[in-house]
């Protein structure tokens, strides 16, 4: 059998022998380090991506719960906790002011972001609902966050569960007494003047200012030289439509009016749903108190105040309903 014959290698054969697929270099002068670190910048940029928006909602659900758990949250002297407000009751408010009712706001910055200010608004829709999303706008829509201290009438508080709620998201009394150390402490305080006569109004009354009670708001303001802000409130007379009212029932059950409306009680619980009116809240400009002489006590001068207040809103009103096309389109 034939030897084999050895073919002698050289060094030049190897620059002539074609390379192997896994010999060949990067490409277009490709630096040889580059996938591995666009590799390295990948996960380290995998490592820097901010959380899924479930898993900070979950993150922020598990901390107010180890705060709740804890007692490591504050509440003031009139029981407003801010901590529980900010995480539960705002929250819940929330779908109904974006999705339902379509708040817009105008004139947000007429609302001071620091210091006490007093924040007048009419009253409408047979359920106070107004007052609630007045205070989701100052929170969410305002650059300071601001909470709203309601002061509200003492059936709210002498209702079962509802009274210790009222407490806890910032609401109280409304007294000149509350009212004067909540602005003296730097608080946003709301009222409304019209109280039941408002809300609880015809619908035939809609967009109709009743009277503003005494004017203690306006003695609050004065005695704390805070500035008062008008706010008009369009969109809130459409949600319950007050066609009559069940006297008798309203005095066997202790309230001011049980109102009848074109689906309550007919449709009953499906009745008490709001409708889905368009609404719109405008703060206007503020009415400085600290410039103005005089005695709080004067009651000349707090009726022209007051007036001037209920006159500002009312013509407020009247130009944002000239302005809208539809009480449930805007």
């Amino acid at each position: 059998m034939p030897e084999a014959r050895v073919i002698p290698l050289h060094t030049d054969d190897l620059a002539e022998r074609p390379k192997a697929v896994d010999d060949v270099g990067p490409l277009n002068g490709a630096d040889p380090g580059a996938d591995t670190a666009n590799q390295d910048a990948g996960t380290a940029a995998a490592k820097d991506e901010p959380p899924a928006e479930w898993e900070a909602a979950l993150a922020d659900l598990l901390a107010f719960a180890r705060r709740r758990i804890l007692g490591d949250y504050q509440v003031d002297d009139f029981g407003f906790d801010a901590d529980l407000t900010e995480n539960m009751f705002i929250p819940l408010l929330r779908p109904l002011y974006k999705n339902w009712f379509r708040v817009e706001t105008v004139g947000m910055h007429n609302v001071p972001d620091v210091g006490g200010a007093l924040v007048v608004a009419n009253h409408s829709g047979t359920v106070p609902l107004d007052a609630l999303m007045t205070a989701v706008a100052l929170y969410d829509d305002h650059p300071a966050k601001r909470h709203l201290r309601m002061l509200g009438a003492d059936l709210l508080f002498r209702t079962p569960v509802l009274g210790s709620l009222a407490r806890k998201s910032g609401n109280t009394l409304a007294r000149n007494e509350d009212a004067e150390r909540l602005l003296s402490s730097g608080e946003l305080v709301g009222v409304w003047p019209e109280g039941f006569k408002g809300v609880g109004k015809p619908f035939a009354d809609r967009y109709k200012l009743q009277r503003f009670g005494r004017g203690g708001f306006v003695s609050a303001a004065l005695r704390t030289k805070t500035p008062i802000v008008p706010a008009a409130i369009v969109g809130a007379e459409e949600i319950y439509p007050k066609i009559g009212d069940l006297k008798p029932l309203a005095r066997l059950l202790g309230l001011p009016y049980f109102p009848v409306t074109p689906t309550f009680p007919l449709l009953g619980p499906l009745g008490a749903v709001p409708l889905p009116s368009k609404w719109y809240i405008e703060f206007g400009e503020p009415i400085p108190t600290d410039e103005i002489e005089g005695d709080a006590d004067d009651p000349l001068l707090v009726f022209n105040l007051t007036d001037q207040v209920r006159e500002t809103i009312q013509q407020t009103l009247y130009r944002l309903l000239g302005q809208r096309r539809n009480a449930f389109l805007g």
